[in-house]
């Protein structure tokens, strides 16, 4: 009883923290509630019995990405967003952006309409069956892809401050 109520807690900070980071103006104030959002998100992986992933979550996400995230930001010097800017084809954005919501509402609903009743399928999300998987060789482009992404986003930052220098 007391796991379903922490679930749901958590739950609704992480939807309720998520809100809060694209509706908010001031990017420092986004990046602050992305690390509510993640720490939560952590919490319900830890409520659903794969503590290596939870603690990946906070390590991993919360910590250095969004360290590295927070670099960025303060090296590009972004300031809070003006409360009359619009970007050029507002209107489209907004119609691109409701027909992708539409999307993704009938994504969800196809898969919550497959789901068939009973006891959820277990898993072994201990660190052994991660650390098999993760370092198995199907995974060793996605692990140097991503190093790759990273740097050319760092490098990207760097450029783009100087300019302004």
């Amino acid at each position: 009883m007391m796991d379903a109520v922490l679930f749901y807690l958590f739950a609704a900070l992480a939807v309720g923290s998520a809100l809060v980071v694209i509706g908010q103006k001031n990017p420092m104030y986004s990046a602050f509630a992305l690390i509510v959002t993640l720490c939560s998100v952590s919490v319900i992986f830890a409520l659903l019995g794969s503590p290596f992933i939870a603690v990946l979550q906070v390590i991993v996400y919360a910590g250095a990405i969004m360290v590295l995230f927070l670099f960025v930001l303060m090296l590009l010097n972004v300031r809070r967003e003006e409360e009359g800017a619009r970007p050029q084809g507002g209107r489209v954005l907004q119609v691109v952006a409701l027909a992708l919501v539409a999307l993704l509402g009938a994504q969800a609903a196809v898969v919550l309409l497959q789901v068939e009743p009973g006891p959820a399928p277990s898993f072994d999300a201990s660190t052994r069956a991660m650390a098999a998987v993760l370092f198995s060789p199907r995974y060793l482009y996605v692990f140097e892809a991503t190093s790759i992404l990273i740097l050319a986003a760092l490098v990207g930052a760097v450029v783009l401050a100087k300019k302004e220098l």
